[in-house]
């Protein structure tokens, strides 16, 4: 059957950095790759969601991706792991706020001559109720490739501080206007709001064509429409990569799609409808949020991983590496991962970022990373340090390689665990396997590979002066790290 409607692109936004849910999102590993339930992450089950779209009706491509650079790999391995391919993978070397990163989105679709509707979605959100996600989205796009700017607005279940709101106005035909966008209320605005009625959280997903935002952009914020065009025209390719030109994209102003365009188009402006969604929606934005939607016993308490609750109440516990027991609490949050923990009252777990803040500020690594790192070959967790040594658990991935190197002020003992290690060692190659061992001298060049079918896992004792990860001096590298 022919698609009477123009091709549809799914747009992820997968770069947001998710300090509000640390410490388990961390700057290199954000809350948009975590598995918070199940075994998908919420960037999984976002492109799940949006390929579900697919109908005889719409020309349905893969999902284009735009995110950060640090995250490309976490990005490619976790669609890997869904099946789905993306159509581009968008990479900005600098966050700018959501308005660019819409923008790189329309600009690559524009490329081809076609002028697709783009289905707008963060990476982070929730779903319970996928056939109304589905069908509310289907009907967006009937209303966008008309060319009108259709947004999701989140059909109110209670008086919520914590979102933004739309008030929308009836239109002939049984449609919705967007007359007003409104800030975050207090509690009595918000029970206001919901008596009312005509008011809709926003979700943050828009529909629209890439000629009708490019357009907009154009009339209401040419500077970013126009810094955005130059870092699109410098842009460079890596294999399925997309990177816009980083000095360019650097002088784009950062600034969100609803300041950018949307709030401008309220009241009519230019065609701006709402498709209402009441599917069990949920953005995730803090650890009140995760309690809301997680499975909960009969006293209101939820618990993920190896967690023991005790005479408590509304509490949430949320364990990753070792047993937590909590006793006497209510209206708590407790998240506990390998190298920190959190407790906090619930209603005030939006606060985290106030810690976020000072560990940054004191640049303290629990900032950015967690004690198991994830790379494009695998992962390495650091099981133990000293002033003169560190002890990693390296885990390789079937066919991976790290790059060749070498270290001015440590050496390396290297044990097989488990798989085929293949090991290069100054002007040698070897093979070894479980419990057979090499030793890296200081200022020797090598490459650690996994040439076999299952995962390779090593234990590494480094030794030496300075063990910090930028005393790597690298030859040669698969991820274009050199």
């Amino acid at each position: 059957m022919t698609s009477t409607h123009p091709p549809v692109l799914p747009v992820i936004m997968a770069g947001g950095s998710g300090t509000r849910l640390w410490p388990l999102s961390r700057a290199g590993y954000p809350k948009q790759f975590l598995v918070l339930s199940g075994n998908e992450s919420l960037f999984q089950l976002a492109a799940r969601r949006l390929a579900a779209l697919a109908s005889p009706e719409f020309d349905l491509a893969g999902p284009c991706i735009v995110g950060n650079d640090e995250h490309r790999f976490l990005v490619l391995d976790q669609l890997r792991e869904t099946g789905l391919a993306p159509s581009s993978v968008l990479l900005e070397p600098l966050g700018r706020n959501t308005a660019p990163a819409l923008t790189l989105a329309a600009l690559a679709a524009l490329e081809g001559g076609s002028d697709p509707v783009l289905v707008v979605t963060p990476a982070d959100q929730t779903v319970t109720d996928g056939p109304a996600f589905t069908a509310a989205l289907q009907q967006a796009v009937r209303i966008a490739a008309g060319g009108a700017i259709t947004i999701l607005g989140i059909t109110p279940d209670r008086p919520e501080t914590g979102y933004g709101y739309i008030r929308t106005a009836p239109e002939a035909g049984g449609g919705l206007a967007v007359a007003q966008f409104v800030e975050k209320p207090d509690l009595d605005t918000a029970r206001r709001y919901l008596a009312e009625g005509g008011y809709y959280w926003n979700s943050g997903m828009f529909v629209l064509r890439a000629s009708v935002w490019m357009d907009a952009l154009q009339r209401f914020r040419p500077d970013i429409a126009e810094a955005t065009r130059a870092a699109w025209a410098a842009r460079k390719a890596d294999g399925q990569f997309v990177r816009p030109g980083k000095a360019e994209f650097a002088a784009v102003p950062s600034e969100s799609v609803d300041y950018a365009v949307m709030e401008r188009c309220a009241g009519g402006e230019l065609p701006l409808r709402m498709v209402a969604l009441d599917a069990g929606w949920n953005d995730l934005g803090a650890w009140e949020a995760v309690w809301q939607v997680a499975d909960k016993d009969e006293a209101g308490n939820a618990a993920v991983g190896d967690a023991l609750i005790a005479d408590s109440q509304n509490t949430l516990v949320h364990a990753t590496s070792r047993l937590v027991g909590v006793v006497g609490l209510k209206d708590v949050v407790v998240v506990e991962t390998a190298d920190a923990v959190l407790v906090s009252d619930r209603a005030r777990s939006q606060e985290v970022k106030q810690i976020v803040n000072r560990l940054g500020a004191e640049q303290r690594g629990e900032h950015a990373l967690h004690r198991k790192v994830h790379r494009p070959w695998g992962w390495y967790d650091s099981i133990d340090n000293g002033p003169r040594h560190q002890v990693k658990r390296i885990m390789v991935k079937p066919g991976a390689s790290l790059s060749l190197q070498m270290h001015h002020h440590r050496a390396e003992h290297w044990i097989v665990v488990s798989g085929t290690a293949e090991i290069v060692n100054g002007d040698k190659t070897i093979l070894l396997t479980e419990n057979q061992s090499t030793y890296i001298p200081l200022g020797q060049t090598h490459r650690l590979a996994n040439p076999g079918k299952v995962p390779l896992e090593i234990i590494e004792v480094q030794s030496g002066s300075y063990l910090g990860e930028d005393d790597i001096v690298r030859f040669e590298d698969t991820y274009g790290r050199t």
